[in-house]
């Protein structure tokens, strides 16, 4: 009797042990960032700025569906990894606080938690989506096109109807890396999945803002997805049912600096990036 008695005090306490572990950890998820109402605000600004010399980047041939993804008969696309203006202003970086722990409210875009597959295109080419929302697709084009994900996501989504639209949960915070097992091997995107609002995307000027930051003293920093091509990959053309090479690129680049936050005021950061 009291083998059994004893066996159930252990089961018990296995339960209770559980129980208090997946309390923790869902605590500790919800402690990693608070929204609060932001009385103390100020806002960063500042701008991504290319120095040295420009990487030469290859244009892929647009091998497929030519009617759809060339309507301007240009032949070849640029892969959008690398985008800077006459100023050397960086588009599609990524700034962003690290590690904030409380905040406003979740307040991204929404045209950056949104994407359309168009002219053999992700549009936008980055997109920031909070953890544990959905990142809605479509595809606007009248053929096949699948979203393959990978890394802090992994799926492989057909699209084979124009206007088709489908909302995919992100559940981790990182990135996402977007190609398109269809056989247009130049589609191309990254999905920041993130755990506060402190982000944004550069425009085509290299410029970024982020408002209402609680004054304090910060780690900013700036994200770049890469932009070499490192090597090619051997992989099957669903619609087609043949092998296609398809580009690898090399990994994202981080920059870092300190920032104050005061009350009222605009602070100023700037970021030089080279291919060094």
């Amino acid at each position: 009797m009291s083998g059994i008695m004893n066996r159930g005090n252990a089961a018990s306490c296995m339960v209770l042990f559980l129980a208090v572990t997946l309390f923790t950890a869902r605590a500790a998820a919800q402690a990693a960032y608070v929204s609060i109402q932001v009385t103390n605000a100020g806002t960063i600004e500042g701008l991504v700025k290319w120095t040295g010399p420009i990487p030469k980047i290859p244009e892929l041939p647009i091998t497929k569906n030519k009617e759809v993804c060339d309507p301007e008969s240009r032949k070849t696309r640029d892969l959008e990894r690398l985008l800077i203006d006459s100023a050397g202003g960086v588009a599609n970086a990524v700034v962003y606080l690290k590690d904030i722990a409380k905040g406003k409210a979740m307040d991204l875009p929404s045209a950056r938690q949104h994407l359309d597959q168009k002219e053999c295109r992700y549009v936008p080419h980055i997109l920031l989506v909070p953890e544990g929302s959905a990142l809605q697709i479509r595809s606007s084009d009248p053929i096949l096109h699948t979203v393959h994900m990978a890394g802090a996501a992994a799926n492989n989504i057909p699209f084979p109807f124009q206007d088709q639209d489908i909302a995919v949960p992100m559940r981790r915070n990182g990135v996402v890396d977007l190609k398109c097992n269809a056989g247009h091997v130049w589609m191309n995107a990254e999905i920041l999945v993130v755990k506060h609002p402190y982000y944004a995307v550069t425009d085509e000027h290299g410029l970024f803002k982020l408002t209402d930051v609680p004054a304090g003293e910060y780690q900013i920093e700036a994200w770049h997805e890469g932009w070499e091509i490192v090597r090619e990959e051997t992989v099957l053309d669903v619609a087609a049912q043949v092998q296609v090479r398809r580009p690898i690129y090399s990994d994202p680049k981080t920059w870092a600096k300190q920032v104050t936050v005061r009350t009222g005021e605009t602070s100023h950061v700037n970021f030089t990036i080279s291919a060094q």
